[in-house]
């Protein structure tokens, strides 16, 4: 029951966050703060003490109760090492979206504060709900309170930017829901027990004609989210438009969902049509990654340039995935930590920087060096990750994506690969052109440094970052034996 707990933890405290700032100024981020702190304190005990005991290299059933009994629709939660892992860097971040919102957030901050917890608390849901109705919920748990951060917190065309990230991710869903309600009935249909229990669904069976139209519900849905060339354009106008939280959020963990559901439920309810449909997505992955380098590059927005390498760096996890390897599924799950981290890195850089200058246009900046050194150097160690330098995160999970993707598809590799070439472009053009070079505007002159909370961000972003760049172990440890195990027979037999 500890997720059950974690997630109304967070409720509570977004609702006493809520009301509590009416009473008194600033209180509604410290009470945030500490429950994120007391929660993820929480968490980590439970998992610690049931460790020796539980082995989460399988789902380990939580919770199991009736909620809907006369639709057998089930509170149930379960977690392996993937959801652990994924929770993990949920509440890390969670304390990051706080911190950078510190100042940030003048109006309205207790019905903020309560919209960022509830979705965070969703996005927990969202990681550990098995039953398909309940994580549908927890789905839409998590997108409604980032629509409202976007439209009333967001920049200049924030509406704009919520309508279409609603838009989108509503379209998407449906198609989901109504591929999970012909799960539901198709298991009625064989069983004589309509079931929405997703263990009760990897037992049925279904001719490939018919799960390769399921499996497509559930993969626009997860595309969407990843996002995956043809359905992103909704990420770029979110993440400049939403505040510095919500983009920490939505690069950092929101991303992570659509990728965790292909995991999850893609590759593993319907592992024919995974592999019939298995050339197609990596061709998507690899024009993801080659678009979105290219895309960034284009950019004269701090925000949108970082945005659109997301798009990138989000392809080579499309790739490994359908690539069906061991080692490419390794580099997929640890490219979810790493670029959580390292996106979330630079999201709370542009804040610091829009803080301070009132703008994310890089012909605005330039010289920042000069006067803000600490900042830079921790700018050029973000940029330096995110286009994969050894030694950082970033580096060992493409390359064991890319390795394990050449396995099954070499010239597509190849072509991906090109990608960390673009990475490495746009890369140093953001450093450049933002704290190199010649001062643009004589205000720049009174650019000021990192600020200790700043530091305290910057540094918990960069210590993770090289940490597991020089120890992987750590995250892969618990993946050590993953060979997607639910379709390995399949694959053995398929042609990729």
């Amino acid at each position: 029951m500890s997720m059950t707990i974690v997630m109304c933890a967070l409720l509570i405290a977004g609702i006493l966050a809520w009301f509590a700032e009416k009473l008194r100024r600033h209180s509604a981020r410290n009470i945030a703060l500490m429950s994120v702190l007391v929660t993820s304190a929480y968490f980590a005990f439970a998992v610690f003490t049931s460790h020796s005991a539980v082995n989460y290299g399988q789902l380990q059933e939580l919770v199991r109760v009736d909620w809907i009994e006369s639709l057998h629709i089930e509170y149930a939660l379960a977690v392996d090492y993937l959801s652990l892992v994924l929770v993990s860097l949920t509440l890390f971040l969670a304390v990051i979206c706080i911190l950078v919102s510190w100042h940030e957030i003048k109006e309205k901050a207790g019905f903020y504060y309560f919209n960022l917890l509830a979705s965070i608390a969703g996005i927990i849901g969202v990681f550990t709900a098995v039953d398909m109705f309940l994580f549908f919920f927890f789905w839409e748990v998590m997108l409604l309170p980032m629509t409202a951060l976007i439209a009333i917190w967001g920049h200049e065309n924030k509406h704009f930017a919520a309508i279409k990230f609603f838009i989108f991710t509503q379209v998407s869903s449906l198609l989901m829901l109504v591929a999970i309600i012909a799960m539901a009935m198709l298991h009625a249909k064989q069983t004589g027990q309509l079931s929405f229990y997703y263990l009760d669904w990897q037992v049925l069976d279904l001719p490939v004609s018919l799960t390769q139209y399921l499996m497509l519900g559930f993969f626009i849905a997860f595309a969407v989210k990843l996002p995956s060339v043809p359905f992103h354009s909704w990420l770029p106008d979110a993440h400049t438009q939403a505040p510095t939280a919500g983009s920490v959020l939505l690069a950092g963990v929101l991303l992570k969902t659509g990728a965790y559901g292909l995991i999850r439920f893609v590759l593993q309810l319907f592992p024919d049509a995974s592999a019939n449909f298995a050339p197609f997505a990596a061709t998507l992955g690899v024009l993801s990654i080659l678009y979105g380098a290219k895309m960034a590059f284009a950019q004269q927005d701090f925000k949108r340039l970082v945005a659109y390498s997301s798009i990138s760096h989000m392809g080579f996890v499309m790739l490994a995935l359908f690539s069906f390897n061991a080692i490419a599924y390794q580099g997929a799950v640890l490219t979810l930590v790493a670029h959580g981290l390292s996106s979330a890195a630079l999201f709370s850089l542009a804040g610091m920087i829009y803080s301070r200058i009132h703008s994310r246009n890089l012909a605005d900046m330039g010289g920042f060096w000069q006067s803000a050194p600490r900042m830079g150097g921790f700018a050029l160690a973000f940029a330096a990750a995110a286009f994969g330098l050894p030694g950082l995160a970033n580096f060992v999970a493409e390359f064991l994506s890319l390795v394990g993707a050449f396995h099954v598809y070499p010239m597509l590799t190849i072509l991906a690969a090109l990608g960390l070439i673009g990475s490495a472009i746009y890369g140093m053009v953001l450093f450049q052109n933002s704290f190199q070079g010649s001062l643009r505007t004589p205000d720049n002159r009174q650019f000021k440094d990192l600020s200790i909370r700043e530091f305290l961000v910057c540094s918990a972003l960069i210590s993770l970052l090289i940490v597991i760049g020089f120890y992987p172990s750590l995250v892969l440890v618990f993946f050590q034996t993953a060979d997607l195990a639910q379709v390995k027979d399949v694959l053995e037999g398929a042609t990729l």
